[in-house]
């Protein structure tokens, strides 16, 4: 069963001052030679933040605890913009239906999910994107920009790309897109603990947020 998700996104002027990125698990044994093995205990990186950081006055607070409540702690997922990757292209630009390769047509094949590639020379990695956001996503086939509605539509709860039945991308053809899109996070806490005093005096509280798997 799927955890249980909101689609609703974090205060975004908090979450701009927030701190955090991505987190791999990678096991390493030292040999009696002084050599060492690594390896990756997890497929896919997973991020984590603190809000703590974007919280500047009593008001953010306020706001991350009615956020914080609503969501029942660590229960409910909720969406993230993570300023520093949220986009299928470079910082400052805008997506284009060029920029991420995300499935090759075989005539059949109505669907595929949004992902973004990191590197390209030795061991690129795809991310699945599930957290689009809406109005952004265009998507080419063969270079040919295609329309949304008309060619395809987009689930922005699961990042599926659904091309209509007479617009299925033919056997061999590349497909791409380019979006924009939120990382689905929870707290990774079930307590906030805020000292007021420590807080009006500049202390910053802790408000950990971790990604999930969908």
């Amino acid at each position: 069963m799927p955890a249980a998700f909101h689609e609703i996104r974090f205060p975004l002027d908090i979450a701009l001052g927030s701190l955090g990125g991505p987190e791999r698990r990678t096991e390493i044994v030292t040999l009696s030679t002084g050599h060492e093995e690594r390896n990756a205990r997890w497929a896919d990186s997973r991020r984590r933040y603190n809000a703590g950081y974007g919280v500047k006055s009593l008001a953010d607070l306020h706001a991350v605890l009615a956020f914080f409540e609503e969501r029942r702690g660590r229960l409910y997922g909720f969406r993230w913009k993570d300023r520093a990757d949220d986009r299928s292209c470079a910082p400052g630009r805008a997506p284009g239906p060029l920029d991420q390769p995300i499935g090759t047509g075989d005539g059949v094949t109505a669907s595929f999910v949004l992902a973004k590639t990191y590197g390209a020379t030795f061991a690129p990695w795809r991310r699945t994107i599930a957290k689009p956001v809406v109005g952004t996503v265009c998507v080419a086939v063969d270079g040919a920009e295609k329309v949304e509605g008309t060619n395809f539509t987009v689930d922005a709860t699961s990042g599926a790309v659904t091309f209509a039945p007479a617009a299925l991308p033919p056997p061999g053809a590349a497909i791409t897109a380019g979006f924009e899109f939120d990382v689905p996070v929870r707290f990774d806490t079930d307590f906030l603990e805020i000292d007021h005093d420590a807080f009006a005096a500049g202390a910053i509280p802790s408000i950990p947020l971790v990604e999930i798997r969908l």
